[in-house]
Parts: structure tokens; sequence; C-alpha cells
């Protein structure tokens, strides 16, 4: 393996089909949180839209691989740090979970974030490194 430390333009690579060999996918953690810890993330993303899809935070949890009480207790901590509902009850207490408008906002708001700061990320990158990165969703 080459020291790039040397060379840290990347000018050993004088071969095209070696950069062209690489397209490394952009991957990023961003996550909100306070004094109370973390209380949105795009977990909690992936679970307010799995609730919107499911109708039920239980069957949502199950699809995301996580127990029911791990998804409630991710809610609510989220509830009390914005101190608004994320959630509601759709009808009697068997009929599912649907997202409130304000749950609907911070989800909407969190991934428009989210998009804008892997784009900023990956733009970045291609200006950097000699091979051309794609986003999360393009892998």
């Amino acid at each position: 393996m080459q020291d790039i430390t040397a060379n840290p333009d990347f000018s050993y690579l004088n071969d095209q089909s070696a950069i062209d060999g690489h397209s490394p996918t952009i991957r990023l953690h961003l996550w909100l949180e306070g004094g109370e810890g973390v209380f949105f993330g795009y977990g909690r993303l992936q679970l307010l839209d799995q609730i919107e899809e499911c109708g039920s935070l239980k069957k949502a949890a199950e699809a995301l691989g996580m127990s029911y009480r791990a998804a409630w207790g991710k809610i609510k901590q989220t509830e009390q740090v914005l101190g608004f509902q994320l959630i509601e009850r759709v009808g009697c207490r068997r009929s599912g979970y649907r997202l409130t408008d304000a749950g609907r906002l911070v989800r909407d708001k969190f991934f428009e974030w989210f998009k804008q700061v892997e784009c900023d990320a990956r733009q970045r990158a291609d200006e950097i490194f000699p091979w051309r990165s794609k986003s999360f969703g393009e892998s």
C-alpha cells in the first residue's frame, strides 16, 4: 500500500482506472441532542415513517427490529423535549397511531436538513478526493 502522506494531492494515482474503481458512499450520523440526550435523529425519522406507513407503533417497531417499549420510549422522550405530541391514537385503543401535524413537520424538516448536509458533504468530498462519491440512497 502506498503512503499517501507523501503525496497528499493523490498525484501517485496516475492510473485513471484506479480512481474510477472507487465509488465510496457518503455515510452520515446526524442527530439533535440536548441535556436530556438524543431527542431526534435518523432512527426516529425512520420510526415516524414506519408509524405513518403501518398505522401502528407495534408494527413500526417490528419493521425496524426494535421492541415496542424502545420505540415508545424514543417517541415519548422526543415529545417531552419538544413539548408536543408526535403521534396520536386513531379511534379506539386497538386502532393504531398516526403522526400529528407537528410530528410530520419535525420529521420532514429533519429529513430536509439531513439531505442538505449530505449533499454538501458529497460536494465537498468530490472537491477533495479524486474519486466520485455517492449518497447513501444511491448505494
